[in-house]
């Protein structure tokens, strides 16, 4: 499958013209990964332009590390823009991210949902706001410090895994439409390890080279998501009851945001055989219903909101046989994708998977490549 840079005639990014005349916007995080991109296409000649977008308080975010898009980082990257000689801007998205990402999160939470708010982000702000400002600018292209490949196939742009598989963004890229996928380029998906991109970042001698990688979502520190949602929707932890399948309470907590499918630790009932896991979130009722971990095993997983990335109509067939994730942590896994509308599905996983939980993203990749075929939402349907 040729990049866009086999291509006879064409320059690096996929255009039949200098680099010099090819300008390009680089949505700069402040990190080693996106400064690279920016650094290496600068050094090649092309017309960069880095931008960042500043996407909750300002104030707040100086106090925290590790989080990407925080002040910090913008100071980060401004510098990393000097240094190479191109242009840089800040842009104020935090409105926008407040209502796109951040009240929906706190809303899906409150639902009892895992929601994955750096799939949203990048769907509905990076990919769309964003992108869109980069045509403002005249860009003729996008291009991101993601570890993900775009390559050419027979139908145009698709979107592949990452050399590196233990880099690999896929899972929160899967809803790139091919609209985007078109505009966008991810020069780092060809790596073999970070290694390679810290490597490149001491030799363009750039200040953030042996910055360490952020952790957690920008907007929750410290991984502690019910301290944000009380934040967000104070009043939101009523306590309640803890309960088997039977409904016999065994002990009581203060309040559903704490708890997670899967969970084990912290539920604060002691003295049994076997442990017990949270297998469902009653939200209705504030009830935190926990049981045997065979209960958390999971076969068939109705999924929403499909983007759709392979070739032809998503339900021009009754079936196919893919590999899914259904948590970005976890290795792809043989299924069974039966369309139930233009943008719906029941995906049947040949082995069960333990844990899997409305709000989490299902990501459909090819089984015989590294092709991502797209993914959808899973939600409430089992």
């Amino acid at each position: 499958m040729p990049l866009d840079s086999d291509i006879a005639g064409l320059n690096s990014l996929g255009f039949d013209k200098a680099p010099a005349d090819t300008r390009v916007v680089v949505a700069m995080s402040g990190g080693v990964d996106s400064s690279v991109v920016a650094a290496e296409l600068s050094r090649a000649g092309y017309d960069v332009v880095g931008v960042t977008l500043q996407l909750y308080d300002h104030g707040a975010a100086l106090a925290k590390k590790g989080a990407c898009c925080a002040g910090r980082d913008i100071h980060d990257a401004r510098r990393v823009a000097e240094e190479m000689g191109f242009p840089h801007y800040v842009l104020d998205y935090e409105n926008v991210f407040r209502d796109a990402v951040i009240d929906e999160f706190a809303d899906s939470y409150l639902a009892g949902a895992t929601p994955v708010p750096c799939i949203r982000c990048n769907e509905r702000v990076k990919f769309k706001d964003l992108l869109e400002t980069a045509r403002d600018l005249d860009a003729d292209c996008m291009a991101t410090g993601h570890y993900i490949q775009r390559k050419i196939g027979p139908n145009g742009p698709e979107l592949h895994s990452a050399a590196d598989a233990n880099r690999d963004q896929s899972y929160f890229l899967f809803s790139t439409t091919p609209e985007q996928l078109d505009y966008l380029r991810f020069p780092l998906g060809h790596l073999a390890s970070k290694a390679e991109t810290r490597a490149l970042a001491a030799r363009y001698g750039l200040s953030v080279a042996d910055k360490p990688d952020s952790q957690d979502i920008c907007f929750v520190p410290n991984g502690n998501y019910a301290s944000v949602i009380e934040k967000l929707r104070p009043g939101a932890a009523e306590p309640g009851e803890i309960v088997d399948v039977d409904g016999n309470v065994l002990a009581g907590h203060n309040g559903v945001i704490h708890y997670t499918i899967g969970q084990r630790r912290g539920l604060g009932i002691g003295g049994l055989a076997d442990p017990l896991y949270v297998v469902k979130l009653d939200v209705d009722n504030r009830r935190v219903v926990v049981g045997p971990k065979e209960m958390l095993a999971t076969r068939t997983i109705p999924v929403r909101e499909i983007n759709w990335l392979g070739d032809g109509a998503f339900d021009a067939v009754p079936e196919r046989h893919i590999a899914v994730k259904v948590r970005s942590t976890r290795p792809p896994r043989a299924a069974i994708l039966r369309p139930t509308g233009p943008t719906t599905a029941q995906v049947e996983l040949l082995t069960p998977e333990e844990g899997v939980s409305p709000g989490q993203a299902c990501v459909f990749y090819d089984t015989e490549s590294p092709r991502i075929f797209g993914g959808g939402w899973i939600w409430r349907g089992y």
